[in-house]
């Protein structure tokens, strides 16, 4: 048994409740998830401290009500399918118990009123044991449909949770990029502002014109303008993020800074397997086991054309008379042969053939669609690693052109146009930057897609 425990002053982080869900190996998915839930709720309660990492907010994700937990849902049904398959190989077990009355008539050649019945009084106590031979195989191909429904189901549920992870991914570096945005255009606000007061100094001297006040003046506002959009970006994805786990979601959420992460190179994060590079794709597993149903339900329609038997064993008492003397034991053999079904059966099998067909024909434009998918990523991936050293180049360029023009401008040798267009420089170049940065870690989210991964 596992206690967890939590004193008033604790303040505890989800890094920390994430060590301790996993050091609990607990058997049952529906107890993790309760665990790591009640955890999750204490960690808020008592104020998160401990920045989320990517990991952490997929993890907040998956344990969270979704079409995750649905997909699981639908694996257990299709398990629960499976088993219920199986046990209509095996024979079946059963007993009964009755009495039976009829009312006897005046005639004595005929004792009992109903001549269906075996006497005016008749008990019945027997043993069963019923057991379908499957001679047409139908059974067997029902066991092999409800494998292939649980393989289906497991296929789904690895696209459902590789979807949701790539969505977590892909809010997390917009939340991040969003929230660099306002770092950068509170920065050159105040770069603006601080333009304004030397413009004003400057002109109190006599040193600068009134046309410099103005531009500078038009900066600032136009800088306030862009910031407090950067700060409504920030919060409705601040707002998307968290609606992956919880109701809650105009809560800053706190978050490890991705962007300021070593940005490791394309060759250590990407390979190039050839053609091999597709196939663990959950996709290709989902057609695989729709060809194996088609194969089963083709299987069921084939068995209409053949032969079947059942045998019965009945052991106990069905006499007229309550003694033990009266205990026997019978057996039936049961054989049904088909003979004419109006091309039933027949039709089955070829729509079964058919849905093979069409899904072969699936399967091939899916996989160059798979194969698009997974190159376009990987040139994507290296285009946009490349693009970060370019916009790098320009940012540090655009901050010495900064330094530059302030200095001359202070000096009166520079004109005000200079540095007001210096300073959208610096705030593009800074939105290039970390822009290439997001799109470097997202399209290698999209490489682990297209591989399978």
């Amino acid at each position: 048994m596992h206690v967890l425990s939590l004193g008033s002053d604790q303040r505890m982080g989800i890094g920390a409740v994430t060590r301790m869900a996993e050091l609990l190996a607990l058997e049952s998915r529906s107890v993790r998830r309760s665990v790591w839930l009640v955890c999750l709720a204490c960690g808020f309660a008592f104020g998160q401290t401990s920045p989320l990492t990517l990991a952490d907010c997929v993890r907040l994700a998956l344990e969270a009500p979704s079409a995750v937990q649905s997909a699981e849902l639908e694996e257990d049904i299709a398990a629960e399918r499976r088993i219920a398959a199986r046990a209509e190989l095996l024979p079946q077990f059963g007993g009964s118990m009755g009495y039976g009355y009829n009312s006897p008539t005046t005639n004595a050649r005929n004792p009992f009123s109903f001549v269906s019945l075996n006497g005016i009084r008749e008990y019945l106590a027997t043993a069963d044991t019923n057991w379908n031979l499957d001679l047409s195989g139908r059974l067997r191909a029902g066991l092999a449909l409800a494998q292939a429904g649980r393989e289906l189901a497991s296929a789904d549920l690895a696209v459902a949770r590789r979807d949701l992870r790539r969505a977590v991914a892909l809010a997390f570096y917009d939340a991040q990029l969003t929230r660099r945005f306002v770092a950068l255009e509170e920065s050159s606000l105040e770069e603006a502002r601080e333009f304004e007061r030397l413009a004003r100094a400057r002109r109190d001297r006599g040193e600068a014109s009134r046309a410099d006040v103005l531009k500078a003046s038009a900066q600032v506002a136009q800088f306030e303008q862009r910031t407090e959009q950067a700060r409504l970006d920030a919060r409705i994805a601040n707002q998307v993020l968290a609606s992956f786990w919880t109701s809650e979601v105009d809560r800053e959420l706190p978050l490890v800074d991705a962007l300021e992460a070593p940005v490791a190179p394309p060759d250590a994060t990407i390979s190039d397997p050839g053609e091999t590079g597709i196939q663990g794709r959950p996709e290709l597993r989902r057609l695989e086991a729709l060809n194996r149903s088609y194969e089963a339900q083709q299987a069921i329609a084939r068995s209409g054309l053949r032969p079947d038997a059942s045998v019965v064993l009945r052991y106990g008492l069905d006499a007229n008379q309550l003694r033990a003397d009266q205990r026997g034991y019978a057996a039936f053999v049961t054989v049904n042969v088909p003979v004419f079904d109006w091309f039933r059966s027949r039709s089955g099998v070829r729509e079964a053939e058919f849905r093979k067909r069409q899904l072969d024909q699936q399967r091939a434009m899916a996989e160059r669609t798979f194969t698009l998918e997974y190159q376009s990523a990987r040139v994507r991936v290296r285009s946009w690693h490349d693009r970060i050293l370019l916009t790098r180049r320009e940012l540090d360029a655009a901050r010495e052109n900064l330094r530059l023009v302030r200095l001359l401008y202070a000096a009166g040798e520079g004109p005000a146009l200079d540095l007001v267009l210096s300073q959208v420089q610096i705030a593009q170049a800074g939105r290039s930057f970390y822009s290439a940065i997001a799109e470097y870690r997202r399209a290698i989210a999209d490489f682990e897609v297209a591989a399978g991964q």
